[in-house]
């Protein structure tokens, strides 16, 4: 890490009140850490917008597994993205329900493509893609 500087911030008070609530909420030590961390997911999320950079993301999706053929669909779209398929984890939620994460690594728009294919295949009730980084570029 470099060198550390302060700097400051004005605010509106009632602003400053509610982000303290958030800060205590989300137990921070310190408005610091709180502002780097929000600091943080803006560089992440900066990076994925720049969609030929190396990223990382977290797939999860929920289905039933009767739906028919829905498995092996699934399966499929997840082999043709091996090259970005880390691991998965296949849990059942119960005798209908299962639920699939998938880490994957590579190009935000490669890694954006697989999960909508993935979460427009019928059957699927729900799923979500958590952009994550790398970390090379993080402080």
């Amino acid at each position: 890490m470099g060198e550390t500087i302060r700097f400051g911030v004005s605010l509106d008070l009632e602003l400053l009140s509610r982000f303290d609530e958030l800060c205590s909420e989300k137990s921070y030590q310190t408005r610091s850490e709180a502002i780097r961390d929000l600091i943080r997911n803006a560089l992440v999320q900066q990076q994925w917008e720049d969609e030929s950079k190396e990223t990382v993301g977290v797939f999860s999706l929920v289905y039933d597994h009767h739906q028919s053929d829905l498995t092996r669909k699934l399966t499929r779209i997840q082999h043709d993205a091996l090259d970005m398929v880390i691991t998965s984890l296949h849990v059942h939620l119960d005798h209908d329900n299962c639920l699939e994460v998938l880490i994957m690594r590579g190009q935000g728009r490669d890694i954006r493509h697989t999960a909508h294919k993935l979460s427009s295949t019928k059957g699927v009730k729900h799923s979500s893609l958590n952009m994550a980084t790398t970390g090379k570029e993080l402080l």
